[in-house]
C-alpha cells in the first residue's frame, strides 16, 4: 500500500507540469518574480540542509509538511532529524521548471545531482525531484517534497 501511495504521488507530481503548464502566464513581470522567488527558496533550503542549519531549514517548511522518499514518509521533525545523519557534500540542479496551478501554489520539478551519504551509506547520484510550495502569510513554504533516484 505504501509503495502504491508513493507511486501515486510521483505520478501526480510528474503530471502537474503538463496539467498546469497551459494555464501559466508568460514569463514576464509578476510571474518571473514569483518563479525567481521559488527557485531561490528551493536552492536556499538545500544550502541550509547541506550546512546542517536546522532552524534556517525549518523556515522553508510548512508546519504540515510531508516528504515522500523510498525509505518512508517524513514530517518536519523527521526531516530535520535525518539531516543530522546526512552528509550532503555537493549538489547541482538541472532542468528546473516552476508551474503555478494557482496564485498561491507552485510546483517545482528538476534533476539534482548530489554527492552524499546517509547513515554511512553512499546516496550519491542523480535524482528526479519535485516540491510543492504554498504561500502562507505572504511567504512561500514547502508543503510537499519528493525525490527518486534516476536509473
Amino acid at each position: 500500500m505504501k509503495k502504491q501511495f508513493i507511486l501515486f504521488c510521483l505520478a501526480l507530481i510528474a503530471a502537474a507540469p503538463i496539467c498546469f503548464g497551459q494555464a501559466s502566464p508568460s514569463k514576464s513581470g509578476r510571474f518571473a518574480t514569483k518563479e525567481a522567488a521559488i527557485t531561490d527558496s528551493e536552492k536556499s533550503a538545500w544550502e541550509a540542509y547541506k550546512n546542517k542549519q536546522a532552524d534556517a531549514f525549518k523556515k522553508y517548511l510548512a508546519t504540515d509538511y510531508c516528504g515522500v522518499y523510498a525509505d518512508g514518509l517524513k514530517n518536519v521533525d523527521k526531516e530535520v532529524a535525518d539531516m543530522e545523519k546526512t552528509e550532503l557534500r555537493d549538489y547541482s540542479f538541472a532542468d528546473m521548471k516552476v508551474v503555478f496551478p494557482s496564485a498561491n501554489v507552485a510546483v517545482t520539478t528538476y534533476k539534482a545531482t548530489i554527492q552524499s551519504s546517509s547513515g554511512g551509506q553512499d546516496t550519491s547520484g542523480t535524482y528526479n525531484v519535485a516540491s510543492v510550495w504554498i504561500t502562507t502569510g505572504g511567504k512561500w513554504l514547502v508543503i510537499f517534497h519528493t525525490d527518486a533516484k534516476s536509473q
